[in-house]
């Protein structure tokens, strides 16, 4: 029988424990400290009736802000344009775009890939209130596309008003498309050139080869691409509200437009955080799929 392990054995080994948790003591301080905090404190003001104006006292009101806002069309429209805008600018603009300008690129001489990469790049390191007034100053009544348009002899609109929604997930995807082809020209460049060149001796065409060879080998980088541009596409606010303000109307009023328009406009901060919450479950429920598709099957 072996002896039991000696005291000092144990309290080395636990001292030993103490020791590897030193140097990312005072991270894991500052993340309970500046995010968990937050995010406990906006968990209670989801329950509370608090008031930027108006009453100086808090009541604790329960479920009652998320039983307003399911019972609310505006914030019902607000979900559905968000899951629009999301869609049309992160799952189909950025990442079917982003994987296209890479896979040409890689075939693309030199002087066409470093032109086209600073091209992309630029728009994406602008900063998103000069990106949102570019885009306004492009789509408006006198803009730079109805201008084309008329030298076309085309029918031109007032395209902030006619298609808001439209126009802001072109713009999103116009300032966010170079991180999807950075993403996706890493991942291309990790393909073995001979796996390639194996299947086009085989006779497979350039579409089967991408089908069949390409895009099952950057699956992991795909998923990884669609859950990352789908969270910052949900948290889009300052494009939106520079561009349109949510209008006309409610027409381009996304959760985080909406959210800020009941917070901070109407004082209502209990409510509007209980939104954001609300906003934070749709980015989780997102993570959770994705992370489902990119768990590797043993």
């Amino acid at each position: 029988m072996s002896p039991a392990p000696s005291a000092p054995a144990t309290t080395g080994t636990r001292r030993a424990r103490a020791v590897r948790w030193l140097p990312i003591a005072p991270a894991t301080l500052l993340l309970l400290l500046f995010l968990a905090g937050p995010i406990g404190y906006c968990g209670y003001l989801a329950f509370t009736d608090m008031r930027l104006t108006g009453s100086a006292t808090v009541d604790f009101v329960g479920f009652a802000n998320f039983r307003r806002a399911f019972a609310d069309p505006a914030f019902r429209n607000a979900v559905v344009l968000t899951l629009v805008f999301t869609v049309l600018s992160a799952l189909l603009g950025q990442n079917t775009l982003g994987l296209a300008l890479a896979a040409l690129m890689r075939r693309a001489s030199r002087p066409v890939r470093t032109v086209t990469g600073a091209l992309v790049i630029t728009a994406w390191v602008l900063p998103e209130i000069v990106a949102a007034f570019l885009l306004y100053a492009f789509f408006r009544r006198e803009g730079t596309l109805n201008a084309l348009l008329d030298q076309l002899h085309l029918p031109t609109q007032n395209w902030l008003f006619t298609l808001p929604i439209l126009a802001v997930s072109f713009a999103n995807v116009w300032r966010g498309t170079a991180f999807s082809m950075l993403i996706y020209s890493a991942a291309l460049a990790e393909i073995p050139r001979d796996v390639e060149e194996a299947a086009e001796v085989d006779g497979a065409s350039g579409a089967r080869r991408f089908w069949h060879i390409t895009l099952p080998m950057i699956r992991r980088s795909i998923g990884t691409n669609l859950m990352l541009n789908t969270l910052q596409t949900l948290s889009v606010f300052g494009l939106i509200w520079a561009m349109t303000r949510g209008g006309p109307g409610n027409r381009s009023q996304t959760l985080p437009v909406y959210m800020y328009d009941q917070a901070f406009l109407k004082s209502l901060i209990g409510y509007g955080t209980a939104v954001a919450l609300l906003l934070l479950l749709v980015g989780s429920l997102f993570s959770v799929v994705y992370l489902r598709l990119l768990k590797v099957e043993v």
